[in-house]
């Protein structure tokens, strides 16, 4: 907090309030003593010498009267100072305490907040009461809280990338540094392996790309009335081929009389993809995976369900999380990037729907179903 400014601190700026309120209040009693003191006192006076005639009423009068009247305004003059110096030693005192029930979390927030702004994202404010200030200092807090969150999220993503791009470009360089040396001779398969790495960073810096954008909101999507059944069978047809090499069942369980949902189409059959490649992906050959739509209370839910490898209890909490993997080693050499799902959710929530994952167990095969809110016909 600035000290080299007092005059534009709370402290002070409730001090002079306090002195003003105080200022104008004297003012106005004195300018009250002044117009209105003597006539009223004379009044009193006369008021009181005609009830009390024998006492004082021919010895009040002329001069006497002069000296009572400018005795009476001198001693209230002198009880208006007295209590002007009382009230503003009153007032400092309530200032300085006042001020400081308001200042010192103010403080604090101020503390919090530069700290926040070196990159220390821990900082917690205790909130002083529970009123304005109090809410200020929980929504300190919680701002606090997300901005630790965000960090430690870039942190871990820049992280995982990196983890990410190792082992392609080890493998690039690794086998590159042997053709160059004369060490490794360049076979088809060499061709092909090194093919196929390239490939899998360009997927991953793809997915990454994709989904930059629809988490920043930069995605555009062209909602409009669709049939979800039109929807589950395209992503299946381009799937088609890949479930036949691995031999693996793909079934379509689809309701009749579905209503439309209000969705981008490519986005949809884009995350339909994402979850049927990523059953595929964990389903051994012989096994089976099925894909259903039913229509409930004002939303469309779509389920993808195999038979496929499971996933602990334990996973399940972050299975949508970039990078995520429940077993590293296995995850990696199937090959996939460990950002489709969190494709998926992203683009599924940006549509106003949601997702979830279930599971019973590991080899109890898994299940991912999203839901999508119908047209209103009206």
């Amino acid at each position: 907090m600035n000290f080299s400014r007092p005059f534009t601190q709370i402290r002070t700026k409730l001090l002079l309030s306090y002195l003003l309120v105080i200022a104008a209040s004297i003012g106005g009693l004195v300018i009250g003593i002044q117009l209105l003191g003597p006539s009223l006192f004379d009044q009193m006076l006369s008021r009181h010498a005609d009830h009390h005639p024998g006492m004082m009423g021919e010895a009040m009068t002329g001069p006497m009267r002069d000296i009572s009247s400018e005795a009476f305004q001198d001693a209230l003059f002198e009880a208006v100072v007295i209590s002007t110096i009382v009230a503003t030693l009153v007032a400092l005192l309530i200032s300085i305490f006042v001020s400081s029930r308001i200042t010192s979390p103010l403080r604090e927030l101020a503390a919090g907040s530069q700290r926040i702004a070196a990159g220390d994202y821990r900082v917690r404010v205790e909130p002083p009461e529970d009123d304005e200030i109090g809410e200020l200092a929980a929504t300190f807090n919680s701002m606090a809280a997300r901005l630790e969150d965000t960090e430690q999220r870039r942190v871990r993503l820049i992280g995982d990338v990196a983890h990410e791009l190792r082992t392609p470009l080890a493998t690039l360089q690794g086998n590159l540094e042997g053709l160059q040396d004369g060490v490794i001779e360049p076979t088809s398969e060499l061709w092909e392996q090194l093919h196929s790495e390239t490939s899998r960073l360009a997927r991953l810096v793809d997915d990454l790309q994709e989904l930059s954008r629809v988490e920043s909101g930069q995605t555009r999507l062209a909602i409009e009335p669709v049939a979800p059944g039109g929807l589950v069978e395209t992503a299946a047809l381009r799937l088609e081929t890949q479930f036949a090499d691995k031999e693996v069942e793909l079934r379509r369980e689809i309701a009749d009389d579905l209503p439309l949902v209000a969705a981008d189409s490519d986005r949809t059959i884009q995350i339909l993809t994402n979850l049927l490649s990523n059953a595929l992906r964990y389903t051994p050959p012989g096994g089976t995976i099925s894909v259903s739509v039913e229509a409930n209370d004002g939303f469309v839910q779509f389920v993808v369900a195999d038979t496929g490898s499971g996933i602990p209890a334990e996973h399940l909490p972050h299975i949508f999380d970039r990078f995520y993997r429940v077993d590293r080693a296995r995850t990696r050499a199937l090959g996939g990037s460990g950002i489709g799902l969190s494709i998926a959710k992203a683009l599924v929530e940006a549509q106003g729907g949601e997702i979830r994952a279930e599971s019973a167990g590991p080899d109890q095969g898994s299940i991912f179903w999203f839901t999508l809110s119908v047209v209103n016909d009206h």
